[in-house]
């Protein structure tokens, strides 16, 4: 399972990076807003500024809701840095810019995916990355996950090699959770990983151990 972080928090990606097990990143308009970038130049550098720190690839998003926009702008973001990945939403024009860029060998990722069927359109049209906000349909009382096991069940069905990316991850569990299902990858909050750290028969473990020692030292 990849581990993506949800942010465009250059110290959050960092503190991510150093723990040595973070794969991308992915960020959103709102994201950058709170972060405070703005104007068109500064987001394009701040994407540059995030694939400097990570190896891995980086979804950065279109603002266009139109095909020719899509396109112009896609191809803006693909010619920034090779680990730029074109992130497109899941409308009938997003779909036929997944198709364009497949077609040129740009990797997509297919975002605001709520149901299997756009999940399966997605694939079709050739994405890299599909991402199903679990978090999302948690919060109206649906169950994400079971949305994830009906994409995992369908891209297996047929082979598709468009990797599912568990999206507006909340907490660790859905960490844990989106893993026993088959997700390809996750991206969430920089909590939602380090979280996995922690347990407190880890922690009373270690000051046993630490005190032991200093008894016979």
């Amino acid at each position: 399972m990849k581990f993506f972080i949800d942010t465009a928090n250059l110290e959050q990606i960092k503190e991510a990076q150093a723990l040595g097990i973070l794969d991308g990143v992915t960020t959103n308009p709102s994201l950058m807003a709170k972060e405070g970038i703005t104007g068109a130049e500064n987001i394009l550098k701040h994407y540059v500024n995030i694939c400097t720190i990570v190896d891995g690839d980086v979804s950065a998003e279109v603002i266009a809701t139109d095909f020719d926009g899509m396109v112009k702008q896609g191809e803006e973001l693909a010619a920034l840095h090779p680990q730029i990945v074109v992130k497109l939403p899941m409308i009938a024009d997003g779909v036929k810019a997944c198709k364009y860029f497949s077609d040129k060998g740009i990797r997509t990722n297919v975002t605001l995916v709520f149901s299997a069927g756009q999940a399966l359109l997605a694939a079709k049209a050739g994405a890299t990355y599909v991402s199903p906000f679990l978090g999302r349909l948690d919060d109206i009382s649906t169950d994400g996950l079971h949305l994830i096991s009906e994409i995992r069940q369908i891209y297996d069905n047929y082979g598709f090699e468009t990797q599912i990316l568990a999206a507006s991850i909340r907490h660790t569990m859905h960490v844990i959770d989106c893993a026993k299902i088959g997700s390809d990858v996750m991206t969430g909050p920089l909590s939602s990983i380090t979280g996995l750290l922690k347990h407190p028969l880890t922690d009373s473990g270690l000051a046993q151990f630490l005190a032991d020692y200093q008894k016979g030292n």
